[in-house]
């Protein structure tokens, strides 16, 4: 059987091949998702400020509430533990200690650079959270009564920028070091479900606006991201310099 000779190969096609190997391509488009979270991230600050999200983080918040006066959450009360459960999934104290056995176990396998990624991503977020906060210093939300205690800033929701932050770093450690496509989508969906359900959970239990947790949703994912690109940026270097 005759092969076919590489320069009569159409430019598509070599252009797909390319893509679906290179690494520089790889990193171009997770650059692009970067820069789209970010744009919106600082689209949607801008919209807050401005009080256009108003009726939009009302009209959300108060469907899930039984209606005046009290404006009880909807559902059994059982569901209420779920969510506080939930909620506490992206909270620092876990958030914390989850950081600290995931780092603790990287350093015990021999693997500091992985450890170093996964300290330098949670941590930093942990202070670019708290800087945000302190910059918008939005007021949390008044129109319903408060189902756990919340006492900082509400813009943009730490729990959903954190959790997106900790759980993707993680999803992608645990990606990395998985063979088939099957087994890393299920990681990463795992990473989107407690993400999303512990922002959910924010605008359930009344201590956030729902544009808070889409901004915190918006820059975790593209900080956690964009973190993940600097460590295999460095980790390309390294091997091209030691090769």
């Amino acid at each position: 059987m005759t092969k076919t000779p590489p320069d009569s190969i159409a430019p598509r096609t070599r252009f797909l091949r390319w893509a679906g190997t290179s690494f520089e391509f790889r990193c171009l488009l997770m650059l692009l998702v970067v820069a789209a979270a970010f744009l919106a991230f600082v689209h949607l600050a801008g919209e807050m400020g401005e009080g256009d999200t108003f009726a939009f983080d009302r009209t959300i918040l108060l469907a899930m509430r039984d209606g005046a006066p009290q404006f009880n959450p909807l559902g059994p009360a059982w569901l209420q533990t779920v969510a506080l459960d939930i909620t506490a999934l992206g909270g620092p104290v876990v958030l914390s200690l989850v950081t600290f056995i995931v780092v603790f176990y990287l350093i015990v396998s021999r693997r500091p650079g992985e450890a170093a990624l996964v300290a330098v991503s949670i941590g930093t977020g942990m202070l670019l959270s708290t800087l945000l906060k302190d910059s918008f210093g939005r007021a949390r939300p008044d129109l319903v009564p408060h189902i756990v205690v919340a006492s900082s800033a509400s813009f943009p929701s730490g729990h959903a920028m954190l959790s997106a932050i900790a759980y993707l770093t993680l999803a992608g450690l645990l990606m990395r070091v998985q063979t088939g496509w099957a087994t890393k989508v299920y990681v990463l969906c795992v990473a989107v479900v407690l993400t999303v359900s512990i922002g959910t959970s924010r605008i359930y239990l009344g201590v956030h606006w729902p544009t808070d947790v889409v901004a915190g949703w918006c820059v975790g994912a593209a900080w956690a991201m964009l973190c993940w690109l600097i460590a295999a940026w460095l980790q390309m270097r390294f091997q091209r310099r030691t090769a």
